[in-house]
């Protein structure tokens, strides 16, 4: 997919959603027109912008669910309803769904926006859904109320499975879980990279097909700085990604290993 470079359309907060402690859901009225998997590139007036995937679509309005991290999201936490930021795109890849297929969603702290988005799509295909959330505790967990049955994760045990959504999983493949389904179509995930390289793993040994929504350190969002580019392949997760199939994500060599800041230097995970 080749993205193309746009200006920002401004556009004003039309709702807060306050989703944990470090974590809030903004909507807006307009009719994006995404795919699960996509982002926006959300441009923060005299601060900065950076990409965020779309949480969730309507005709008529997107959501953006954001964690608070850095100078960028710590600004955009103190707006309010009716304050403006600027949205371009939106830009990437989308993932697959196949009609009335089994599918499990494995979302890793705020991966797990996106994953809401395409489970949204995956009920309008008819799909079985198994929803996998994980979270560092009780508190910090996303849209457990907004999909029945979630299979809840916690690393304290505060609530849900105490352990990791990877391990959860492969005792959902084993059946050895309440929510075990007898056959797995494909995997989707999103969410702390090693948690992801680990669910590529288990999906080889199970021989599941699965796909994955990377993240890097992103100036543009449409190919032209290259600060997004993966050793050795040097596809850009702005034009190429950022979802990737299993059988390319093995192909990547800093998967799971390192990303680059926005010096270009490697950051071991």
């Amino acid at each position: 997919m080749i993205n193309k470079p746009e200006k920002p359309i401004v556009l004003a907060i039309k709702k807060i959603k306050q989703e944990t402690e470090n974590t809030k859901t903004f909507v807006f009225d307009y009719a994006l027109n995404s795919k699960p998997g996509q982002f926006v590139m959300l441009w923060i007036p005299r601060v900065d912008q950076k990409p965020i995937s779309v949480s969730r679509q309507t005709k008529t309005s997107f959501e953006l669910t954001v964690f608070k991290i850095g100078a960028a999201t710590q600004e955009l936490f103190k707006m309010k309803v009716g304050d403006k930021v600027g949205i371009s795109g939106p830009y990437g890849n989308t993932f697959d769904i196949e009609p009335k297929s089994n599918i499990i969603l494995v979302g890793g702290g705020c991966g797990s926006a996106p994953m809401r988005f395409l489970a949204d799509e995956a009920k309008k295909a008819k799909c079985k859904i198994t929803f996998i959330t994980g979270a560092r505790s009780s508190k910090d967990v996303l849209f457990k109320k907004e999909f029945p049955g979630t299979c809840v994760v916690t690393d304290d045990g505060s609530e849900g499975f105490k352990g990791y959504t990877t391990q959860k999983l492969e005792k959902i493949l084993v059946g050895t879980e309440q929510c075990s389904v007898p056959t797995v179509d494909i995997i989707y995930t999103c969410g702390p990279e090693i948690m992801m390289k680990k669910i590529v793993e288990i999906c080889e040994k199970y021989k599941v097909p699965c796909e994955i929504s990377m993240e890097r350190y992103m100036k543009c969002g449409f190919g032209i700085c290259g600060q997004c580019a993966l050793d050795p392949l040097g596809i850009c997760i702005c034009q190429d990604g950022p979802v990737f199939s299993s059988k390319l994500a093995k192909k990547i060599t800093e998967f799971g290993k390192y990303h680059r800041d926005k010096s270009g230097q490697k950051i071991s995970f």
